[in-house]
């Protein structure tokens, strides 16, 4: 893994973002009909507490899942930290969007049931990441549920273009994970009916115990 010392991270998140901003619309026509409903499926069958669930769509870009959580009689927050994202999950989902910055998230305390996390912390450099899954866990209730799904990889940050990335292998994520004090429910590799080899995407599903 590269030290952290390589990159500025503040330029992590500039650089990442502006990407999205500048790309808002080719991403939304691009990711609108992706099917992630068994991602959707295992964060709220795991949730234990009784419906409707107060949801938060971490990294809800156009508000594509985040709409299907309003419409599935859920109470949905959505965050991004992209302006031209958030305005665009408003209007679609109809739901309170934030924006933030991943990296100086400000979230209230034993707010959610469930944090959907689709695609999205890869973005989050190592450096930074402990005190982003700090800050989720604080933000759920107890016994709440995080989801996560990211490219699998090789423990390697590295630049995608304008985009920056970790490619975390399930070892090294689940490590972190337990260190910010999640218990494992379950997780799986997508996209299903492939070789391990072809399913580049890592999903995992975490419990706030305390």
């Amino acid at each position: 893994m590269i030290p952290p010392d390589k990159f500025l991270l503040e330029e992590t998140s500039l650089r990442t973002v502006s990407h999205y901003e500048t790309n808002a619309e080719r991403f939304r026509d691009g990711t609108s009909g992706h099917d992630v409903s068994q991602n959707v499926a295992a964060l709220l069958n795991n949730i234990s507490s009784k419906p409707p669930f107060n949801i938060l769509d971490l990294g809800c870009g156009p508000g594509r899942d985040l709409k299907t959580f309003r419409d599935a009689g859920h109470i949905a927050t959505g965050l991004d930290g992209s302006r031209a994202f958030v305005d665009m999950a408003k209007r679609h989902s109809g739901c309170d969007v934030w924006l933030q910055d991943f990296l100086e998230l400000d979230l209230p305390t034993n707010r959610f049931d469930g944090i959907f996390a689709n695609a999205v912390l890869f973005h989050v450099p190592s450096a930074k990441l402990e005190r982003v899954l700090s800050t989720l866990h604080r933000a759920l209730k107890n016994s709440g549920v995080l989801f996560t799904s990211n490219p699998r990889g090789d423990n390697r940050e590295v630049w995608n273009g304008e985009r920056f990335g970790a490619y975390y292998d399930l070892r090294q994520w689940q490590h972190y994970l337990t260190t910010a004090g999640f218990v494992e429910i379950e997780h799986y590799y997508r996209p299903t009916g492939l070789p391990r080899a072809q399913q580049s995407w890592l999903a995992s599903v975490w419990r706030r115990v305390s």
